[in-house]
């Protein structure tokens, strides 16, 4: 995975990223603007607790997309421990067998 590419949400700023929900419903419009410049969630409270989390959606994306690539490495983890794999040959003979014999490039 490319480690240049910036974290999907920076660090939580507890006085700007934390706002009661009467808050947001009054800025509706401007929150949902700002959240795609600022990179990180925004924490939106009921009755002083925790009830919900906006996401810009590339945000949104990016986190789910990781998500998934990390489940895929856990299967392949596991079907490596399970013994389910096969060597290049035998993947270049099934694949043969299924597609054709792939062409060899020309040397000039």
């Amino acid at each position: 995975m490319d480690r240049s590419v910036k974290s999907p949400t920076s660090a939580l700023q507890v006085a700007e990223d934390i706002v009661p929900i009467g808050e947001l419903k009054a800025h509706l419009s401007e929150r949902i603007r700002a959240l795609r410049g600022r990179r990180r969630p925004l924490v939106v409270t009921q009755n002083g607790k925790p009830a919900a989390v906006l996401l810009s959606p590339e945000d949104f994306d990016r986190l789910t997309t990781q998500a998934r690539f990390v489940a895929a490495v856990r299967d392949g983890l596991g079907d490596l421990e399970a013994g389910r794999v096969v060597s290049d040959e035998d993947l270049g003979r099934r694949l043969d067998a299924r597609f054709g014999a792939a062409s060899k490039p020309k040397k000039k």
